[in-house]
């Protein structure tokens, strides 16, 4: 199973900016698909995460700012975030849990980071 995430990049602040990041891996279904930050020097932290059933929770930081939606049938996970600060600045990862393939099953599969970057 692999996660692709893209769409960082450079964005002034109250920009916004539009996270994507496909599942690959003959897959059958995804628990949980959901994104991290990690500002240097800080630890990995939640944003946002989206059930099978289309739950979501956000992290009290980005609240009314960020909005997490999932295409099933994609296996994507969007991030969208508005109103975006400096301290949204991090490398933001997707991540995806209770993976069932065809091979198999994977409890938590991460994918590589994609930077954010939000300049005053």
């Amino acid at each position: 199973v692999q996660l692709q995430a893209s769409g960082g990049g450079l964005v002034q602040a109250g920009g916004s900016l539009r996270l994507s990041c496909v599942a690959s891996g003959r897959i059958l279904s995804i628990n949980l698909m959901g994104w991290y930050r990690q500002a240097p020097g800080k630890q990995r932290e939640s944003v946002a995460n989206c059930s099978n059933y289309d739950n979501v929770n956000y992290a009290d930081s980005v609240k009314g700012r960020v909005t997490i939606s999932r295409d099933h049938a994609k296996n994507t996970v969007y991030l969208q975030m508005n109103s975006l600060k400096p301290e949204d600045t991090a490398a933001y990862y997707c991540n995806a849990r209770g993976v069932l393939t065809r091979a198999g099953y994977k409890d938590d599969v991460w994918g590589q980071g994609t930077q954010v970057t939000v300049s005053s």
